[in-house]
């Protein structure tokens, strides 16, 4: 990458839209981290309980986030992409502050959901404004910027989680996002995006969803993405639960799992990103990160005996593997118009998290059947079955041209 290049990159634009990820990625990551504790706080004591009320919990927040993906992503399309960007950090950082202060699992829920929603509207407004904003040229390692530092959140998040108290901690993430809406207070919108509204266009407009074609495609770039949340709701954010059959000769921590997991995360999406760049093809990097995932992840089910260190090991290759996040999102922006763009780079991932609800409430219920790797097993079969398969589905979006509509 050269100087002048690497200067049209470093625009405020990219930077504020990077730092806002890094908080949207901190928030969501710490749930994770302190869910088992603060639930504890509540008066749960038993480990099902625990695990059980989180789920809950979880299902709450993701719950949020699917109803969020939709209203932001269309929001964005009708209003601009950063009012989205003001008032969702606004909403997911006062939830979190509140959160601090919750006395009872009731509570809880209720701001987890809130929490969502707010949290729902970052990533897919931020990428949209900056691969709207940048050349086609550099689009790409300006959205791998970006998701790189959204990861270095969730291992901030991991750390502060793990040394802080689950309300303190809580807190600092609130505190985080008031702070970044006091910074991005002065961006604004691509001028793509500005003269579109000068034209006769209906925005967001979600009936054009219903094409078969189009449905197709958006639902290959949700179904892509799903193998990510396996990893980061199953065998990270569950790994003490997972790795209970397999006699290890020690225990393992969520919280480090998290840890060793972001890392790979951040590590992940700088290298998806980079490669996506050097292969010139966004599909052919995502299989790669996919093939990866696969086997270490049979790998993780089948370490019976393993020391917590070398579960920490696959956790890393893992949280790597998963970091294809920048490459997808980055590809379902490309694969539509200006006129929806928004609506769908937000409610992508939005729907890609919600599959977190669906895997994790299927795991309860399959190891009530079967034993908890066997149930790990059945989930990871399906999610990476469909990731292949709605990869081969995507058109190639490499140095696509996005100055163009659906209707």
């Amino acid at each position: 990458m050269s100087q002048s290049q690497l200067k049209r990159i470093l625009t405020p634009t990219v930077l504020i839209a990077s730092l806002g990820y890094f908080v949207d990625m901190f928030d969501i990551t710490l749930f994770g981290v302190v869910m088992l504790g603060s639930v504890k706080a509540m008066g749960v004591s038993t480990l099902d309980g625990m695990i059980s009320t989180g789920v809950k919990l979880y299902n709450f927040q993701m719950s949020g986030m699917l109803l969020g993906g939709i209203f932001w992503g269309i929001l964005g399309d009708k209003k601009g992409r950063h009012v989205v960007l003001y008032s969702s950090i606004l909403m997911y950082s006062v939830a979190n502050i509140l959160n601090a202060f919750v006395t009872s699992t009731g509570q809880y829920e209720i701001l987890r959901f809130l929490a969502g929603v707010g949290l729902a509207g970052e990533l897919g407004a931020a990428v949209t404004m900056v691969a709207e904003s940048l050349d086609k040229d550099d689009r790409g390692y300006a959205t791998t910027l970006v998701a790189t530092l959204g990861m270095i959140g969730s291992l901030c998040a991991a750390l502060i989680g793990k040394y802080f108290a689950w309300n303190h901690a809580y807190l600092i993430g609130g505190i985080l996002g008031l702070v970044l809406l006091a910074a991005r207070l002065k961006s604004f919108d691509s001028e793509m995006f500005k003269a579109l509204q000068h034209k006769k266009v209906v925005r967001g407009n979600v009936k054009l969803f219903f094409s078969p074609s189009r449905a197709l495609r958006y639902l290959s770039s949700v179904a892509v993405g799903i193998p990510i949340y396996f990893i980061t709701a199953i065998l990270l954010t569950l790994a003490p639960l997972v790795t209970s059959e397999l006699k290890l000769s020690g225990p393992v921590t969520a919280a480090d799992a998290l840890i060793w997991g972001s890392i790979g995360l951040a590590f992940g999406d700088l290298a998806s990103g980079l490669l996506s760049q050097w292969l010139q093809s966004r599909k052919k990097a995502i299989a790669v990160f996919l093939g990866v995932a696969l086997l270490t992840a049979i790998l993780y089910t089948q370490s019976i005996g393993a020391s917590p260190k070398f579960i920490y090991l696959l956790c890393f290759i893992l949280g790597t593997c998963a970091g294809y996040w920048a490459v997808l999102v980055t590809t379902a922006a490309e694969q539509f118009g200006t006129d929806i763009r928004s609506t769908v780079a937000t409610s992508v991932p939005n729907f890609v998290r919600g599959s977190g609800m669906i895997i994790a409430s299927t795991f309860v219920y399959l190891k009530g059947h079967y034993t908890i790797i066997q149930s790990v097993q059945i989930i990871g079969a399906i999610v990476f079955i469909m990731g292949f398969g709605s990869l081969f589905i995507l058109k190639e979006t490499y140095g696509k041209d996005l100055d163009f509509l659906e209707e």
